[in-house]
C-alpha cells in the first residue's frame, strides 16, 4: 500500500501530500483527520529548557506552516504552550482560511491575558475536565466557548475531544503543540501525517521523541518526503492507517 500511495503523489511537494492526506476517505469515521506538525532542533527539542521561548523554524518554513494551517479546520495546543509561548494560532504568513483555535487545559489554568482571548475573528474553544466555576463563567464573557470531557491517565480523553470536534463541524485539525500533547496524539495513534521541521542546530530542552540508537528523533512513518525551506529540513511523513 506504501508504494501505490507514494506513486499516486507522485512528486508533490509537502503542500500537496499533506492536502491530498487529507482528502482520503477516513478510517476512524466520526473522527478529524489529524495533522501533527512541530519544529525541533537537531537533537530533537522543540523548546529552550525551563520552558524559555526559542524561535525555530526560519521565515521560509514558517511561511510553509502557515500554508498547512490553512487547509486544517482547527489548530489544537496543550495549556502548556499558550503559558509559555502565548500564540494566536492564526494564518498570517499565507493566503487561506483562519482555522478553529483549541485548546487543552484539562484544570483550567488559562491567563485571562493570553492573545486567544483578544482574536475577534475566531472565538476560543477550551476542552477541561476540572473547571472552577467562577474561572469558566469569565472566560465564557470574554467569548471563550468551554466543552467538557472525561480524563483519560494523566490528560483529557483524546477521542472524546476529537468526537466533539467532529460533532461541530471540524473534520481537519493541526496539532501543533507542545510535547506532551503530541506524544500523546502518537502514543494513541490518533495522527494521519506529521510534518517536522528540523532547525541545523542543538538545543536542550524537552523533545517529542527521545533520539534513538542512531540519534534519529522522528516517528516510524508508512512513507514520508523530505524538503528544504531556507535553512530547515521538512520532514512529511504518513502513518499507518
Amino acid at each position: 500500500m506504501g508504494e501505490s500511495r507514494e506513486a499516486t503523489r507522485g512528486d508533490l511537494s509537502i503542500d500537496g501530500r499533506a492536502l491530498s492526506v487529507l482528502r482520503e476517505p477516513s478510517a476512524s469515521p466520526g473522527l478529524p483527520a489529524v495533522t501533527l506538525s512541530w519544529a525541533q532542533s537537531s537533537n530533537g527539542a522543540i523548546a529552550a529548557a525551563g520552558g524559555v521561548r526559542a524561535a525555530l523554524s526560519c521565515p521560509e518554513s514558517l511561511t510553509l506552516t502557515h500554508r498547512l494551517r490553512g487547509m486544517h479546520r482547527g489548530i489544537l495546543v496543550g495549556i502548556g504552550t499558550v503559558l509559555s509561548d502565548d500564540p494566536l494560532l492564526s494564518v498570517r504568513l499565507a493566503d487561506g482560511p483562519q482555522p478553529q483555535p483549541v485548546v487543552l487545559d484539562s484544570r483550567l489554568r488559562f491567563p485571562l491575558s493570553a492573545r486567544l482571548l483578544a482574536r475577534a475573528d475566531r472565538k476560543l474553544w477550551i476542552f477541561h475536565s476540572d473547571a472552577p466555576a467562577e474561572k469558566a463563567r469569565e472566560l465564557e464573557r470574554r467569548g471563550a466557548r468551554l466543552f467538557v470531557v472525561p480524563r483519560a491517565g494523566e490528560g483529557l480523553d483524546l477521542a472524546a475531544v476529537l468526537r466533539a470536534l467532529a460533532a461541530q463541524g471540524i473534520h481537519s485539525l493541526m496539532v501543533e503543540g507542545g510535547a506532551h500533547v503530541l506524544r500523546s496524539f502518537l502514543s494513541r495513534e490518533l495522527a494521519r501525517q506529521a510534518v517536522i521541521t528540523v532547525c541545523p542546530f542543538e538545543l536542550e530542552g524537552p523533545c517529542v521523541l527521545e533520539p534513538d540508537a542512531q540519534g534519529r528523533t522522528m516517528p516510524a512513518f508508512l512513507e514520508s518526503w523530505q524538503e528544504n525551506h531556507g535553512r530547515d529540513t521538512v520532514t512529511w511523513g504518513r502513518f499507518p492507517s
